[in-house]
């Protein structure tokens, strides 16, 4: 039988890997001018983390986990979401006890078992950020504005943010109250799922995307919040203001993970069908000690890198020499020919793409090649040109060709 790559996973071949690297790049540049730093935590966890830190009536945790038993009888789940396994690292390797602010980023793959469609795959890619140690609104506002500087770096057009409040659990057990008082007149016309999260999260049935239409009316969170959550909540929007982020207030937005407090916000996006969330976080004060550490408040955002290629094509963003060779090196003759491997290895280790060709062809289909490669030079050595120390060195663009001494190569392509 021929074998088939699992369903809801791609593989990433040459010609669209360099759009990842593309993407990966910004996000890292944008972490290092944040100051942020890399973490890289295991693919898999212990299975209560999630349940603990994601939220065992989330759709994640219910219906979503990819998780199995190991051969030591342990419960184990490949990550559905990287903020649970970051703050597992956070508390297991004391970064609380740094003086300074902890602020990480991660980039890699999570798996969730859900419907394939267009932007949504079992295993996908997520850039995020976790910034810990600090309540101040200003540091939610960095947050977003590192996210929508990223979407803006990357060359996405007309990103949307959406932010909201969710307050405290005691604001939200108080509203959670005003709300099934709306809810329950409407119980059985609404979808299987808001029946069901209406007994165990009723925040989330305002979550769903098939009722919307149901909710017109219905109470406000911000209606609820205590003065604390008010405060944070207008000096969050004062910052993203001030740091002109355009946003709107989205009332209903709640996100899908049971531990964000006082902030949610989103990235939305046109592009790839029935989808337009692209990206969002929030703060999260309790998941610290949630999960065993310290009370110590964090808050942070993850970013679908699927959902950003597949817009940046369907925006046809002119991602201009992604991959590049600098020159194709074209020997004539065995003499010329070993000149050209010394020469070739010379040039890599002067930072210079350089290629050349090992099937024995003639020169006019090593020239197509270079076309092929979109190479920026060809350099040619014949027999004559070795004896002379001379290679030509043609400019693909121009047509322009001049001699220039073996060991001036690298100096003569840098400098053009």
């Amino acid at each position: 039988m021929a074998f088939q790559k699992p369903p809801g996973t791609q593989d990433f071949l040459p010609g669209a890997v360099e759009k990842w690297q593309y993407v990966e790049r910004v996000a890292r540049d944008i972490c290092r001018r944040f100051n942020f730093r890399e973490i890289r935590t295991p693919i898999f966890e212990m299975t209560e983390l999630y349940k603990r830190g994601v939220g065992e009536t989330t759709d994640i945790v219910e219906k979503e986990m990819y998780t199995f038993t190991d051969r030591g009888d342990r419960s184990l789940t490949l990550r559905p979401e990287g903020t649970a396994g970051a703050v597992r690292a956070y508390v297991e390797n004391k970064l609380y006890g740094e003086p300074d602010l902890t602020k990480l980023y991660y980039i890699g793959p999570m798996f969730r078992y859900e419907r394939q469609q267009a932007g949504r795959y079992r295993q996908f890619h997520q850039f995020g950020v976790e910034a810990l140690g600090a309540v101040d609104p200003a540091l939610d506002a960095e947050v977003i504005a590192l996210g929508y500087a990223f979407y803006a770096e990357v060359g996405l057009k007309d990103v949307r943010v959406e932010i909201n409040s969710v307050g405290t659990p005691a604001v939200r057990a108080a509203f959670r109250e005003r709300l099934l008082a709306f809810l329950e007149p409407k119980r059985e016309i609404l979808c299987k799922d808001c029946q069901s999260r209406m007994d165990r999260n009723p925040l989330r049935v305002l979550d769903c995307k098939v009722d919307q239409h149901h909710f017109e009316g219905a109470p406000s969170i911000l209606d609820s919040l205590d003065e604390a959550c008010s405060t944070h909540f207008e000096a969050l929007k004062r910052h993203l203001t001030g740091m002109r982020i355009p946003f709107s207030v989205n009332p209903r937005l709640v996100r899908g993970l049971d531990y964000y407090t006082h902030t949610a916000f989103e990235y939305k996006a046109e592009g790839i069908g029935a989808i337009d969330t692209i990206g969002g976080g929030g703060r999260y004060n309790g998941l610290v000690a949630d999960i065993g550490g310290p009370d110590q408040p964090g808050v942070g955002l993850g970013l679908g890198l699927e959902r950003t290629v597949m817009i940046l094509e369907s925006q046809n963003a002119q991602l201009d020499n992604l991959h590049q060779v600098d020159v194709y090196m074209v020997g004539l003759g065995e003499a010329a020919d070993d000149e050209i491997t010394r020469l070739l290895h010379g040039l890599r280790m002067r930072g210079i793409a350089a290629e050349r060709d090992y099937q024995g062809r003639k020169m006019k289909a090593q020239m197509k090649s270079a076309d092929r490669l979109q190479a920026r030079f060809t350099a040619i050595l014949g027999d004559d040109e070795l004896q002379r120390g001379e290679i030509a060195l043609k400019n693909m663009a121009t047509g322009e060709q001049r001699f220039v001494a073996l060991d001036g190569l690298a100096d003569a392509i840098l400098g053009a």
